[in-house]
């Protein structure tokens, strides 16, 4: 049995699908235990470039059970356009489970999305307007709408009757419509027809393929700088991308897990509002963000690109227990001049080796770095020990460095350009 938890090791975007996609032919079951459709995982299959929001990266395996598990919030309207989008590519043949527990996104998060972020204006957090943070705040306050009330139509009626209570109240107060208790109710009984035979109890499911020894792929949305708890705060997502929300949200036991692999990007990117200490603000981050396609699966809107900071990866790879690094987009970097990684931070004239919780004083940290010599390679490299010595020496600092080594380098979008020792 193989239980391996993909996880990002950056502020989310490092590449992730690609490496769930490719790990994903030797699992047979994968799940997405967080987040909802802010974050998107681009998959190339046959030829095509597919955006996944909140469809598990082995949909386009009929072998593989796909699994939305408990932790996740759901829009049942976007999934439905997904899986729609799929079907109309020639994707008929996949196998889906939802979570009867995960909770629902609903019109009215959206809507609350966008007026939080207009209200603070030039403090605004930077969010994707998809209402995922609202619906954790609803999930919190005990008052979300899960899946598995769609198959109980009197009960959800019941439900949403209370819930509209205290949402179109808020709504009121923002100068927002308010939302009809018979409209929004007959629309979420057309949207529950349509899901219903994916609906179950995942969590059952779950523990039975454990118990059965199947091989389990967990991948996560975001990276662990954006984590709800350890991330730049407030500048984060509404829950935690880290291996150790596993357990939680996809309810399974800790020791099940026995591979974690770190997603890290060969140079570092965020999106959204926040303290960025390695963020280029010239040629070569154009550069970077050109060849490297940095623009938002989901939003489309350019990504914020700097070198690569090894005191976020160190940190992050360490609080997680990752087992190993992936190492993506390493083939943005060919040909660049004046590579340079971060390997420390200047606080108010001390040297610090660590992220601060403050933000106040992660804005001030100034990055310290050691540079490397410019690489290039041919197309036809097929393994580690044929990568030119520059390229090899900036990978081997990232091992030495972090602790961790780098058994999964992808040079290429496509499947087949991925080495793996």
């Amino acid at each position: 049995m193989s239980v391996t938890v993909i996880e990002g090791s950056q502020w989310g975007d490092e590449g992730k699908g690609k490496i769930t996609d490719y790990l994903a032919s030797q699992s047979d079951i994968v799940v997405r235990f967080q987040g909802g459709n802010n974050a998107g995982h681009t998959i190339c299959f046959n030829g095509k470039r597919f955006a996944l929001r909140s469809l598990p990266s082995g949909i386009f395996n009929s072998n593989i059970t796909n699994v939305i598990a408990d932790g996740v919030v759901l829009n049942p309207f976007s999934l439905k356009e997904e899986i729609e989008g799929i079907k109309s590519s020639g994707i008929t043949d996949f196998k889906l489970l939802i979570s009867n527990r995960c909770h629902l996104i609903m019109p009215y998060h959206l809507d609350l999305d966008g007026a939080y972020e207009n209200l603070l204006s030039d403090k605004k957090i930077g969010t994707t307007k998809k209402g995922i943070g609202p619906c954790y705040v609803d999930k919190a306050a005990r008052r979300g709408i899960r899946a598995g009330d769609l198959l109980e139509k009197d009960f959800l009626k019941e439900k949403l009757k209370d819930t509209l209570k205290v949402k179109n109240l808020e709504l009121r107060s923002l100068g927002l419509k308010e939302y009809d208790l018979e409209d929004l109710y007959n629309k979420l009984i057309e949207i529950g027809d349509y899901l219903k035979k994916y609906i179950a109890d995942s969590q059952y499911f779950l523990i039975n393929a454990l118990e059965e020894n199947k091989n389990i792929l967990f991948e996560g949305a975001q990276g662990m700088m954006l984590d709800i708890d350890r991330g730049t705060y407030p500048y984060v997502t509404s829950s935690s991308p880290s291996s150790n929300y596993v357990s939680q949200g996809a309810g399974i036991p800790p020791q099940a897990i026995n591979r974690v692999v770190a997603i890290c990007k060969a140079y570092t990117t965020r999106v959204g509002e926040g303290p960025f200490p390695t963020e280029l603000h010239n040629e070569i981050g154009d550069l970077i963000r050109e060849k490297g396609h940095e623009y938002g699966t989901v939003t489309k809107r350019p990504r914020r690109v700097g070198y690569l900071d090894l005191v976020v990866v160190k940190r992050n790879l360490k609080m997680s227990g990752a087992s190993e690094i992936a190492l993506m987009l390493f083939d943005v970097l060919e040909n660049i001049d004046h590579l340079k990684i971060c390997i420390n931070y200047e606080l108010d004239g001390k040297i610090i080796d660590y992220v601060p919780a403050s933000l106040n004083e992660y804005s001030r940290c100034k990055p310290i770095y050691k540079e490397f010599k410019k690489f290039s390679f041919s197309d036809k490299i097929h393994s580690f020990n044929e990568l030119p010595i520059e390229a090899k020496e900036y990978i081997s600092f990232i091992e030495e460095f972090t602790g961790v080594k780098v058994k999964i380098l992808s040079i290429g979008s496509d499947r087949n350009a991925t080495l793996v020792r």
